[in-house]
């Protein structure tokens, strides 16, 4: 199979432990490129999120950010897709929140709001690049939906969330932790595995030319709808266990290992 398309995710993937795009990575993406296939990093992170290693790379590749929320081009900034949670879902997420007294970020119009500064918010910040917005009611922010909210807790609680929580909220919700202190809230449309699915459309890529690469629960979905779903050799046994193929570690430059077998020279 000739492979046209790579997506793959940025922490635990992409990144080794220390936050480092490997020359060794960076040089294998150029020659995947330069081969004339389609490039896309898929993340959770917002469009600020992975500016640095859009400017590390170069490339005008398409980003998928927000988990599959938003799909944009890194330089031209082109969206090529957009899916926000409806108002009545946000509120119902935001109500949830707040029954569970856990802290809440929303991302909207590629802007942070909360409704306090604290320890946590304060982390955020650091790991999003962003400065959140202070607000008093956050259902207010939610009247015309939003991109996504993020829960931030203790790991014990946000396992405890995942088995819960779905009873209280409607069908029109994908929820999932995207690290083990995030519990993560998107439409039910927006996914990397739909991500991918249009960026199929717009290239006129099929799905089984696509190879999706990830080490976690939110990368599930891409690396079953892509026709090599290839798992980190740092990922959960879960993850692995749904993936065709696992490659090295992500301190091992597992991505470029992908990149080194599956593209002819």
């Amino acid at each position: 199979m000739a492979y046209k398309l790579m997506a793959v995710d940025i922490d635990g993937t992409l990144l080794n432990d220390s936050g480092v795009l490997t020359e060794n990575t960076k040089n294998a993406i150029r020659k995947w490129v330069s081969k004339g296939r389609i490039f896309t990093i898929a993340s959770g992170r917002p469009v600020q999120g992975v500016e640095k290693l859009n400017k590390e790379l170069d490339l005008d590749v398409p980003f998928i950010t927000y988990n599959g929320a938003m799909v944009v081009m890194g330089k031209s900034k082109l969206v090529l897709y957009e899916r926000k949670l409806s108002p009545g879902d946000s509120i119902d997420i935001i109500r949830l929140g707040q029954k569970y007294n856990t802290t809440m970020m929303i991302w909207n119009d590629n802007k942070l709001f909360v409704n306090e500064i604290n320890e946590r918010v304060n982390r955020y910040k650091m790991i999003s690049g962003v400065e959140p917005v202070v607000v008093n009611d956050l259902e207010q922010i939610a009247e015309n939906g939003v991109t996504k909210i993020l829960w931030y807790d203790e790991i014990e609680r946000v396992q405890q969330y995942q088995k819960e929580i779905g009873e209280y909220l409607k069908a029109d919700v994908n929820f999932h932790p995207s690290r083990p202190y995030f519990m993560e809230f998107v439409d039910k449309n927006a996914s990397k595995a739909i991500a991918l699915e249009k960026l199929g459309c717009y290239y006129g890529i099929k799905q089984s030319e696509m190879i999706a690469v990830g080490d976690g629960y939110n990368d599930l979905s891409m690396i079953e709808y892509a026709g090599l779903g290839v798992a980190m050799g740092n990922a959960p046994d879960e993850v692995k266990q749904k993936a065709d193929y696992i490659t090295l570690s992500n301190e091992e430059d597992g991505v470029a290992h992908v990149i080194h077998k599956f593209l002819p020279d």
